[in-house]
């Protein structure tokens, strides 16, 4: 009888075991994790330049196991209107948000009580590609930074310690968080909200520690993700993980056990310990046995910023934005042009390369095309899917992307020509042709935006002009959509644009220093 027994409740806890090692296996609802690094330029993943010094063998590894986009974009050269894009689907110059990004305010409550932060720029109206996969039975994550846009709510008399450094600033632990990440569709948050409040760990919808020093960002967030991959309910349903991470952004910190390892200099460090960071997750995966129905992307948010300390990369014959023209914050490709990776096994071919443009936005269309459901028609206004490409197919997949600087000029790309719509660089690069209003590139002939045609190709100028201001006045650019811009959109602006200091590019040193740009948060 005790045999009996034993031999049944063996044969059950096998069935069991078969049934929770399936449940995460259904192909048509594959696991997502999207992995964003910030101010990581197109030339500081190797796999994307060859010739660059700094080497990424993590991300290195996807684009080996899955597919490189070499023509790959965020809708801005900055950091808060990418997200926007890459969580709504929709432009974030569609929004209030005409230029820069999200900055804190302070507001005494008439109980006396503080609210210290911004109102979201996502309403709450506008459809997540979170709220989108919790509805198709997604458990939804977030680690990192947000930078989209809530308060903190302050009880009277406490306020945020401003005395622990630039970037250390911290909201007391217990402080409320309104209108944070888990009211725009995730289950689950933990982060800060942006690169001058390092010091503020957040968890869910509450303040829950303060760091002693912004070196310990990176990890954490990297901790937490490992954390969220291993538990045991990642095999009960699938989920969505998104992981924007803090670095290379400044303050540029690598954590000890990094410092001094590229050799060159600290932003070298701290993108190497962003590889670890992703060999992390992915090694998390394949200890979960996850690996084979999980989709992973890799990208950044924009390109390297000048507190990299851009100098002392070329001196080193390392160019972080490869062979692009500016960096971070500009309308030329060196501050939109990202790396872009996508590992899907067993659908994405492994080593494949597609060389058409496509745009961060396009996360939620994919996702929709890959799970089989119709978005709202007011929803999702500016994805493209790519899924097509990720199946092999070498045709374009946005027939028209717009691509914006930190002052809000706009770029607009239609097969290999772009617009844009101002003088230099509109961002924070010296420079340009100053002869013509706006540039005109090819830019499979051109990538590297030598070559300004504006003069001699009319006919292409106008063809670009009407379509860029189509696709603004129309509130959507993807057919069969329906929407409005939230304010009024100027769409031709001055091109005069406030360069930042010279001084804070010209450190020669690998030691750590207070950054004093007024633009580091961005």
């Amino acid at each position: 009888m005790y045999l009996k027994l034993k031999s049944t409740i063996t044969n059950l806890m096998l069935i069991v075991a078969v049934f929770s090692a399936n449940a995460y296996s259904d192909e048509s609802k594959p696991n997502i994790i999207f992995i964003m690094s910030d101010d990581q330029g197109y030339g500081d993943v190797s796999s994307f330049n060859p010739n660059g010094k700094i080497q990424t063998p993590s991300i290195d590894r996807l684009a080996q196991e899955g597919m490189r986009f070499t023509d790959a974009h965020s809708a801005s050269a900055v950091c808060t209107p990418t997200r926007y894009g890459l969580m709504t689907g929709r432009y974030p110059w569609r929004t209030r948000l005409q230029k820069g990004v999200l900055s804190a305010k302070t507001v005494t409550l008439p109980d006396g009580s503080v609210t210290v932060g911004d109102e979201p720029l996502i309403s709450e109206n506008t459809l997540t590609v979170a709220q989108f996969l919790q509805g198709q039975g997604y458990d939804t994550a977030m680690t990192g930074k947000w930078h989209l846009g809530f308060k903190y709510l302050l009880p009277k008399g406490s306020k945020i310690d401003k005395k622990r450094g630039k970037f250390n600033d911290a909201a007391p632990v217990g402080t409320k968080i309104v209108n944070g990440p888990i009211t725009r569709g995730f289950d689950k948050y933990w982060g800060f909200h942006h690169a001058r409040q390092m010091g503020t760990w957040i968890e869910q919808d509450l303040v829950t520690y303060n760091l002693e020093n912004t070196d310990e960002m990176l990890n954490l967030i990297t901790e937490k993700a490992v954390d969220y991959i291993a538990e045991p309910a990642r095999q009960d349903k699938p989920f969505f993980l998104y992981v924007p991470l803090s670095a290379p952004h400044s303050p540029v910190v690598p954590s000890k056990k990094w410092l001094g390892k590229s050799g060159i200099n600290l932003h070298a460090d701290f993108v190497l310990e962003v590889d670890n960071s992703v060999q992390r997750i992915l090694n998390a995966l394949d200890n979960a046995e996850l690996t084979s129905n999980t989709i992973v992307i890799f990208t950044t948010d924009n390109g390297t910023s000048p507190q990299a300390k851009i100098d002392e990369l070329l001196a080193v014959d390392h160019n972080p934005s490869a062979d692009l023209r500016g960096h971070k914050a500009d309308l030329w490709e060196g501050g939109h042009r990202v790396p872009y990776v996508v590992r899907w096994p067993g659908k994405v071919k492994a080593g494949a390369t597609h060389n058409k443009p496509v745009v961060h936005n396009s996360l939620f269309a994919t996702s929709a095309e890959i799970l089989g459901v119709n978005l709202p028609n007011d929803a999702a206004v500016d994805s493209f899917s790519i899924l097509a490409a990720l199946k092999g197919s070498s045709e374009a997949t946005h027939p028209v992307s717009i691509y914006a600087s930190i002052s809000g000029h706009f770029a607009v790309r239609v097969g290999d020509w772009k617009l844009a719509a101002c003088k230099g660089s509109c961002g924070w690069s010296a420079g340009g042709d100053n002869n013509t209003d706006m540039q005109l590139y090819n830019m499979k002939s051109d990538r590297g935006e030598t070559k300004n045609l504006y003069k001699q190709n009319p006919e292409m100028v106008t063809q670009l002009k009407k379509q860029l201001e189509q696709t603004v006045n129309d509130g959507y650019s993807v057919a069969g959509k329906v929407g409005s811009n939230d304010v009024a959109v100027k769409i031709y602006k001055n091109s005069k644009v406030k360069q930042p200091k010279a001084k804070n590019n010209k450190s020669k040193t690998n030691k750590a220093k207070k950054e004093k740009s007024k633009n580091d948060s961005k």
